[in-house]
């Protein structure tokens, strides 16, 4: 038994801005296309290209191999060897059409497959709508091979698919507007740790205040 999911959204950007923020969208805070979530993606080690070619149509025909660092949640961890448990793989095949601008990619883990494997097909198109947008259309499937624990594990991974695609599209329009130029929105995480160090400073200027007043108390 599979999992099947299916959504649709747009970015508000040209098909064209899609197409160069597609290579370059990493880093970003959101660590988007393909999350993957038997394990949460923190760095991207390498991206390696396996196979690239131009067709006599000139579409653009590429394999990419993905290495990322992670860390799988506990209960996961006693099923996977200890030397696979803080990596992924992931291969990522994209096929581009610039005549029809049209990108379509497919994305899924060679790592953890028999606990949790995941195939993510993604189409970008112009917006039928509004052609300075681009629209995308996500299908995933989610199946395990685990015996005994597949359907709890495809449930799992169902749910924290659907939660993933608005990290997708934040980081899409992270690396979109950092290519135009834009000053990017700030992650929570980004903002906790500015007012974090806000605070520290403004705690270590008064205690600076504090103590001025009694060193001065003392000559007084």
């Amino acid at each position: 038994m599979v999992k099947y999911f299916s959504c649709a959204g747009f970015l508000k950007s040209s098909w064209d801005q899609v197409f160069l923020a597609f290579w370059q969208r990493y880093p970003n805070p959101y660590r988007f296309l393909m999350y993957y979530i038997l394990i949460p993606l923190n760095h991207v080690l390498t991206e390696d290209i396996i196979f690239r070619e131009v067709t006599p149509d000139s579409c653009l025909i590429s394999r990419r191999l993905l290495t990322k660092t992670s860390r799988a949640p506990r209960w996961a961890e006693k099923f996977l060897p200890a030397h696979m448990a803080r990596k992924a793989y992931i291969i990522e095949d994209s096929v581009v059409d610039p005549r029809g601008r049209t990108m379509t990619t497919l994305t899924w883990n060679i790592s953890h497959a028999r606990v949790m494997s995941i195939e993510e097909r993604c189409v970008y198109r112009v917006n039928p709508d509004n052609n300075s947008w681009t629209e995308i259309k996500r299908e995933a499937w989610i199946s395990s091979k685990l015996y005994g624990l597949s359907r709890a594990i495809q449930e799992f991974g169902l749910a924290r698919f659907k939660s993933s695609v608005t990290k997708t599209m934040k980081g899409f329009e992270y690396v979109l507007a950092k290519m135009q130029g834009e000053m990017p929105t700030r992650t929570l995480a980004e903002t906790a740790t500015v007012k974090a160090r806000e605070t520290a400073l403004a705690a270590k200027e008064k205690a600076k205040d504090l103590a001025s007043q009694a060193q001065k108390k003392q000559y007084v």
